[in-house]
């Protein structure tokens, strides 16, 4: 999950590391979004969902979703041949596909779990290596939206640096540095300022012509270090997993860790029938913290608690999306109607992150066996699912 201005920035660095201009680079920073308007596809979904049955939810939900066909390598695919068929332009056709591959890489590396080979396989997958708020993937980017800026303020004379425009020193009438009396410290003062920002001007245009100098090399430099970056963690969680894995005697699900910040992220697994226990991990010293988490809490004298626990989990599991790895359950039972309360083991430890904070609150009627679903999260409020949402 990175921010929509750094994925303007790695269409930028491709269109400039390409050459390319004028509307094809428009046409690039324009593609490296695209994935994301899946947000307008995604409310369609809301407003018809409810009116059609469970199988065709899903197969609704895997097309208009957000984070889903927009965000498979398919679609990375189909719009680029799509470009090609149109333009017959190889560099623009490559520059389309590594847009839209880029973007889908960088989201596929943070939190979001994705079907990136939709519609050949349904599964879901994560690499879950580097924290959304991560500064090189977030910050490396902006660059070229600085130097597009600067070069926007150049062409509309924002840098003129024509003396009579820019350096007006009052005077008695006569040239202020004729003899020291009449040179005061404020007009001296007022001089070293401005001698300083012209100094930064000067750097800022040095700066600015050996970009222009080396354009493609410069910006194809930044696109090899995001490449880098996205493959060094990724490689390292694998090798770290597997030593946790073998340290706790089990095997930890590399799929299902999640970054809580830069360097460090969370793993859990199954300790045993009744508990799971979750470990913080630093990729620089490894184990830092573990907690343990209760599988089911019961509230008061529910006998056939279990039962209930396993119908909720039963019901969730035909759902999509699935927001919950490591669920919990909580149970009680008032007037004859048995709530069960639905959440992720992660959920107390990582407030305020999709993916922890959802919450599914189950109703059964006891006597006539009917449900009711409750959907919320952190800081929103509840809302009720259709049942086509589970069958």
């Amino acid at each position: 999950m990175v921010n929509t201005i750094s994925h303007i920035g790695i269409g930028l660095l491709l269109a400039y590391a390409l050459g390319l201009k004028g509307k094809k680079r428009l046409g690039l920073v324009l593609l490296s979004i695209i994935p994301d308007l899946d947000y307008f596809s995604y409310s369609l979904f809301t407003l018809i969902s409810g009116s059609v049955s469970h199988e065709a939810r899903n197969q609704l939900f895997y097309l208009l979703g957000h984070r889903e066909f927009t965000h498979s390598v398919f679609f990375a695919f189909l719009v680029a041949l799509l470009i090609w068929l149109r333009t017959k332009d190889r560099a623009f056709t490559f520059g389309g596909f590594q847009a839209l591959f880029l973007h889908i890489l960088l989201d596929y590396t943070t939190i979001a779990k994705m079907r990136p080979f939709y519609p050949f396989s349904t599964n879901e997958s994560a690499l879950r290596a580097i924290y959304p708020f991560d500064p090189v993937i977030n910050i490396l980017p902006l660059l070229p939206v600085f130097i597009v800026a600067a070069e926007y303020m150049k062409n509309r004379g924002k840098w003129s640096l024509e003396i009579k425009d820019r350096w007006k020193i009052k005077s008695t009438g006569r040239w202020p540095f004729e003899g020291k009396d009449s040179w005061s410290i404020k007009n001296r003062d007022i001089l070293n300022r401005k001698l300083s920002g012209l100094k930064k001007l000067n750097g800022l245009k040095g700066f600015h012509g050996f970009v222009n100098r080396n354009e493609g090399k410069f910006y194809a430099s930044f696109i090899i270090i995001l490449l880098v970056w996205t493959t060094v963690f990724p490689v390292a969680k694998v090798f770290l997993t597997d030593r946790i894995s073998r340290a706790e005697g089990t095997e930890i699900s590399y799929n299902d860790t999640y970054p809580i910040s830069i360097g460090k992220f969370l793993a859990a697994y199954s300790y045993d029938d009744t508990q799971y226990k979750l470990l913080e991990v630093s990729y620089w010293s490894g184990v830092e913290k573990s907690f343990y988490v209760e599988k089911v809490n019961v509230k008061g004298d529910v006998p056939d608690a279990s039962a209930y626990a396993e119908r909720a989990g039963k019901l969730y599991s035909n759902s999509v999306p699935k927001a919950i790895d490591y669920p919990v359950y909580s149970i009680s039972e008032k007037d004859g109607a048995v709530t069960v309360i639905l959440s992720d083991a992660r959920n107390p430890y990582v407030k305020k992150w999709p993916y922890f904070d959802t919450v599914y609150r189950f109703v059964f009627d006891r006597e006539s066996g009917e449900y009711e679903v409750y959907e919320s999260h952190y800081g929103r409020t509840e809302k009720k699912l259709e049942n086509n949402y589970f069958e």
